[in-house]
């Protein structure tokens, strides 16, 4: 198959965002979209109903991809847009449908009166589940969100994109999770912000004589330890400006709250092999759910 990048479609405002998102997304790739529509099988009960019969979900089923492709192609021409009818459970299909795409798109609602996302449990299942990187796009994300204001201070999506914000483990970086968040700085001609989130040692609280110099110590070296892994990637993408935060407290704290100035959050899930189920990871969630910009997970060994 083609590379593509895939929307799950529902015909909710988060899809109908999601699928907005993706074909800005693909623009910029240069590569084709490809919503997936999933019908899940009606109980032979509710089948005989006039209102929830297999005709009149099916008409709902192909109306929906139909129409959305259609206002895609208008507003973003050039860029391909083609639609597919799955029946089946959402996650499942989803998964699958998405092993040869270079992304899987997904829309999340946003929390009310939050900033935010409501990451319900298919989305959660999917990420959870598929190797292939998983944006969430919250419900009114618009392309002006992503760029900064124009000179009179109005939203503009003529002007630069805001920074990529990457969150980094310096204890196990991955570089699947950094060449993918220096490649979206890169494709967007903005800068990457590099964000790692420590927590001191217990004893550090419990007033050593010493304790501001050990602070001050512990803080120097993690932000040596930013420096040196991000260095070789510095030198592969020059064009792109970096900036390092090593700063102690909740990783995903910081996070979500550098994200209300940034175009994508870029995390990383762990991928593992695990009998009893699949996980997303602490801060990856909690960035998912209080985090204001599209955020797209990684998966990685």
């Amino acid at each position: 198959m083609s590379r593509t990048i895939m929307v799950g479609l529902d015909g909710s405002s988060e899809s109908r965002a999601a699928a907005e998102w993706a074909a800005r997304e693909a623009k910029l790739r240069g590569l084709p979209v490809r919503l997936v529509h999933v019908r899940e099988p009606v109980p032979d009960p509710l089948a005989q109903a006039p209102l929830l019969g297999a005709e009149t979900q099916q008409h709902w089923s192909e109306q929906i991809p139909r129409e959305t492709a259609e206002g895609l192609r208008s507003r973003h021409p050039g860029v391909d847009v083609t639609t597919v009818h799955v029946e089946g459970r959402p996650a499942d299909v989803l998964v699958g449908a998405a092993e040869d795409a270079d992304l899987l798109v997904l829309g999340s609602r946003g929390m009310s009166g939050v900033g935010g996302f409501l990451v319900g449990s298919v989305g959660q299942a999917v990420i959870a589940r598929t190797d292939v990187p998983v944006v969430l796009v919250r419900a009114g994300e618009q392309a002006t969100d992503e760029h900064g204001m124009d000179p009179a201070g109005i939203p503009s999506a003529a002007t630069s994109f805001r920074p990529v914000l990457l969150g980094l483990d310096t204890r196990s970086p991955d570089n699947t999770v950094i060449a993918f968040a220096f490649e979206e700085a890169a494709r967007r001609g903005t800068a990457l912000r590099v964000v790692h989130g420590w927590n001191p040692p217990p004893y550090n609280i419990y007033g050593l004589s010493d304790g501001v110099s050990l602070y001050d110590e512990l803080t120097r070296k993690h932000a040596e330890e930013l420096t040196d892994v991000l260095r070789p990637w510095r030198h592969k993408h020059p064009a792109v400006e970096v900036t390092e935060e090593a700063r102690a407290g909740s990783a995903a704290s910081r996070l979500a709250e550098a994200s209300r100035e940034a175009s994508l959050v870029v995390v990383g899930r762990r991928i593992r092999r695990s009998p009893f189920g699949a996980h997303i990871g602490p801060v990856t969630h909690a960035v998912l759910h209080h985090a204001t910009a599209p955020v797209v997970v990684v998966a990685h060994e």
